[in-house]
C-alpha cells in the first residue's frame, strides 16, 4: 500500500465516558485545554505566599485603592492579604472577630456593600457556616461585618445607641429607626434577657424589664441575626438565608436596620437555602437567585401597594419559584458567566438563563459523578477562566478527602475535559476577580505545620519591668520562630499577642521569653495551625514557588487512528481489517521546550495497550521517522520540561498498511 499522509482530525474535548474505541474525541489528557478546537497546555501558576492559614474554606477578592484584597476564611479565623496587579503581596493580617466560633466545619461566604445610610463605610460581610461536612447542617451562626479596609468584624445587625431612660421601662433616643419589638437590649443597668417591647413614638421605645438607671447611657441593640446558609448583597440590600427556606434582608443601605418597611423575612421553601447570587432585574430593581436544596427561587424588588377595605399595605419583594425540581451538589459550586448561572446538581450539570436547563455532557459526566467522593461533596467549588471560555469545578476524586482534580466546561468551544489529576488541581478554595484577572486558588497541601494559634498564660511571673514589648522572641517548646507582643503591668505579664506564629509547635508546649527584671513567666500553647500556599493561576508555564520553577506535566492522547476505525482523518469505519503502520510524524506546534511522542495501541478493543516511546522532538524538528504499527493506534504528545509549552496546529501522519493481517 502506498504511504498516505493524514491530517489528524480528532475532535475537541477529552471523552472519559464510554469506551476508548467508540470515541472520536481525545481519550486522555492532563493539564490541557482546547482553543480553536486544538489542544494546548494550560498555563502555569505562581505561589503568592506559602504561609496562608489553612486549609482555606472560602476566598473572596475585592479591589480597593490600587490593591486587590484577598480574604481567606479557615476553620479558626479570617485573614486578608493585599496584592498588587502583579500578585505581589503586602503581608498577611489576621482579623479580630467578635461572635465567632472556631469550628473544623466552618465554610465561608463573602460579599461587600456600600453602607450608605448606616456607617457610610464600604463593608465586608462574612458568614462562617458550619457546613463543610453537611450541606444540610442546621446550626445557625452570626453573619459578621466590618470595614473592608479594617481588621475587625462583629455581628451583623448589632449596633449601639445613645439613650436616656426617663422611666424604668421607657427609653428615649434620637430616632427609633431600626428599632423594633423582640430585639435584645444590653448595657449598664439593663437586666439580662431584656428586649424591646414596643416602639411608642419616633424617639421612644419600651423595654421588657425595668432598668436600674435613668441616666444617659450607651445601649446595644441586637437583632439576633444568625443563619446556617450565608449572605449576599443585592445592592443596596444585604440578604441572609438558611433553614426552612429563610430569606431575610435589611433596609436599603443600612445594615443596622432590619425593621423598616422594605426589610423583610420570608420562608420561600421547606428546605435550606444554601447559596445566592445577584441577577439582572432592571435598573432600579435589585434581584437575586437563591438555591435551596431542591429548588431555585428568584427574588425581585417589586413594591406593590394592596388595599383591602380601608387598609393599604405595601409589599416590597416578590418571590418566584423558578423550579422546585432541582438539586445542588455543594454550596460553592455555583458560578455566573456572562449573565448565565452554572452549577452541579447531585447527578447532572445545570444552568439558569431565565429558565433552568440541563447542560448536556456526554463526555465525562459519568467520570465525574462515579468517581466523586460524595462524602466530601461540600468541598466542590467553582471558578472560571474567561480568557479561554472555561468553568472549572474542583472536586475530591476517588478516596481523596480534598480536591485533587477538576472538571472543565469550555463554553466557547462547547466541549468538556478535565485536569487529569494534575498537581495544579490540588486546591481547597478559589475566586476569580475581573479586576485582578488571574484566578486565585489556595493549595490543600501543608507547606509547614505547628504555628502558634492561641495560648494561655500559665504563669504571669513577677517583678518584671512594666511596659509593652513588641515582637519578643518566644523560647522553649518543640518549635521555633514565634514572636509576641507582651504587656507587663504591676510587674506581671497581663497579655500576650502572637505576632508571628512560627512552626513545628505542638499543643501543650510551654514557652517563655526574656523580659527585663523578673522571673517565672510561662506561656502554654492551646491550639496550633498549619500553613498552605496561595496560588496565582494562568501565569507563565511552570509551577513557581519562590526561586524554584518546576515543570508542569501536560499531555494529550488522540482517539483511535487505525484503519479499522476509519483512519486518522475518517469519522466512520472503512471496513479494512488491516493494521496501520506509522512511518513518519510531522509536527506542527507552537512549541517551547522539548516534546515527546508516544505511540500506543492494541490489536483488539479488549486487549492490553502496548506503548512505544518516547520519541523526543524540538521546536525546530521537521519530522520524526519511525516504524510503529498497531491495529488500533493512538498518539500521545507530552511536555514535562521547565519552560515547556505547546499549542497543536495541523499535525500530519504518514501511514501505510502494516505487515500484520487482521
Amino acid at each position: 500500500m502506498t504511504v498516505k499522509v493524514f491530517g489528524l482530525d480528532t475532535q475537541p474535548g477529552v471523552q472519559r465516558d464510554g469506551t476508548v474505541f467508540d470515541n472520536n474525541f481525545y481519550t486522555d489528557g492532563r493539564w490541557i485545554r482546547f482553543q480553536r478546537k486544538r489542544p494546548r497546555k494550560i498555563l502555569g501558576y505562581k505561589q503568592i505566599v506559602n504561609n496562608l492559614a489553612g486549609l482555606s474554606r472560602g476566598i473572596y477578592v475585592n479591589p480597593q485603592a490600587g490593591f486587590n484584597y484577598v480574604f481567606s476564611g479557615y476553620s479558626d479565623g479570617l485573614q486578608v492579604l493585599p496584592i498588587n496587579q502583579n500578585g505581589i503581596g503586602a503581608g498577611i493580617s489576621d482579623f479580630t472577630l467578635s461572635n465567632f466560633t472556631a469550628n473544623v466545619n466552618n465554610m465561608w461566604q463573602f460579599d461587600s456593600l456600600k453602607d450608605s445610610q448606616g456607617t457610610g463605610n464600604n463593608l465586608l460581610f462574612a458568614h462562617p457556616g458550619q457546613n463543610l461536612s453537611d450541606i444540610n447542617n442546621q446550626v445557625n451562626t452570626p453573619v459578621l461585618q466590618g470595614s473592608i479596609n479594617g481588621l475587625t468584624m462583629s455581628k451583623l445587625g448589632q449596633f449601639t445607641i445613645s439613650a436616656t431612660l426617663n422611666t424604668t421601662v421607657n427609653v428615649t433616643v434620637a430616632s427609633t429607626t431600626g428599632i423594633g419589638s423582640g430585639q435584645l437590649v444590653t448595657g449598664t443597668g439593663i437586666p439580662a434577657n431584656t428586649y424591646v417591647d414596643s416602639v411608642t413614638s419616633t424617639t421612644v421605645f419600651k423595654i421588657t424589664n425595668a432598668a436600674t438607671v435613668s441616666a444617659t447611657s450607651t445601649l446595644t441593640i441586637d437583632n439576633q441575626l444568625a443563619v446556617s446558609g450565608g449572605v449576599v448583597c443585592l445592592h443596596p440590600y444585604v440578604f441572609i438565608y438558611g433553614n426552612d427556606g429563610l430569606i431575610q434582608n435589611c433596609a436599603a443601605g443600612n445594615t443596622n436596620d432590619w425593621r423598616s418597611a422594605d426589610s423583610n423575612a420570608n420562608n420561600v421553601a421547606s428546605t435550606k437555602v444554601v447559596q445566592a447570587l445577584p441577577v439582572r432585574g432592571g435598573s432600579t430593581a435589585p434581584s437575586g437567585l437563591f438555591w435551596t436544596l431542591d429548588s431555585l427561587v428568584k427574588v425581585n424588588y417589586n413594591p406593590t401597594t394592596v388595599t383591602i377595605g380601608a387598609t393599604s399595605s405595601t409589599f416590597y419583594w416578590r418571590y418566584d419559584i423558578v423550579t422546585s425540581q432541582s438539586s445542588i451538589l455543594s454550596s460553592q459550586c455555583v458560578i455566573e458567566y456572562d449573565g448565565i448561572y452554572y452549577w452541579c446538581g447531585v447527578d447532572r450539570f445545570l444552568l439558569y438563563n431565565g429558565v433552568v436547563k440541563e447542560v448536556p455532557n456526554n463526555m465525562n459526566q459519568n467520570y465525574f459523578f462515579d468517581n466523586l467522593n460524595y462524602a466530601q461533596r461540600q468541598k466542590v467549588y467553582a471558578t472560571k477562566v474567561p480568557r479561554y471560555g472555561e468553568i472549572w469545578w474542583f472536586y475530591p476524586r476517588g478516596d481523596s478527602v480534598e480536591c485533587n482534580d477538576a472538571i472543565i466546561y469550555n463554553i466557547r468551544e462547547n466541549c468538556w475535559y478535565d485536569a487529569g489529576t494534575a498537581l495544579g488541581a490540588r486546591r481547597s478554595a478559589g475566586y476569580f476577580s475581573q479586576v485582578f484577572h488571574y484566578p486565585i486558588n489556595a493549595g490543600n497541601e501543608f507547606t509547614s505545620v505547628g504555628g502558634v494559634l492561641t495560648t494561655t498564660i500559665a504563669n504571669a511571673g513577677s517583678a518584671y519591668t512594666n511596659g509593652t514589648f513588641t515582637n519578643v522572641a518566644l523560647t522553649g517548646g518543640t518549635g521555633s520562630g514565634a514572636l509576641a507582643t507582651i504587656v507587663v503591668a504591676g510587674g506581671v505579664v497581663t497579655s500576650v499577642t502572637i505576632t508571628f506564629r512560627g512552626v513545628n509547635y505542638v499543643v501543650l508546649d510551654f514557652l517563655s521569653a526574656a523580659l527585663a527584671g523578673g522571673t517565672g513567666f510561662s506561656l502554654q500553647v492551646a491550639t496550633v495551625m498549619n500553613y498552605v500556599s496561595l496560588w496565582q493561576h494562568e501565569i507563565g508555564t511552570d509551577a513557581v514557588a519562590g526561586n524554584s520553577a518546576l515543570a508542569i506535566e501536560s499531555y494529550f492522547e488522540t482517539s483511535d487512528l487505525g484503519f479499522v476505525s476509519g483512519g486518522p482523518s475518517q469519522p466512520s469505519l472503512m471496513g479494512d481489517n488491516i493494521w496501520i503502520r506509522l512511518d513518519r510524524f510531522e509536527p506542527d506546534f507552537i512549541q517551547s521546550g522539548e516534546l515527546e511522542l508516544y505511540i500506543t495501541g492494541r490489536p483488539f478493543a479488549q486487549a492490553n495497550d502496548l506503548t512505544s516511546g518516547p520519541f523526543p522532538f524540538q521546536p525546530e524538528t521537521e519530522k520524526v521517522d519511525l516504524k510503529e504499527q498497531r491495529r488500533e493506534l493512538r498518539v500521545r504528545i507530552r511536555s514535562n520540561v521547565s519552560g515547556g509549552d505547546y499549542q497543536l496546529g495541523k499535525m500530519l501522519l504518514d501511514a501505510e498498511t502494516g505487515d500484520v493481517r487482521g
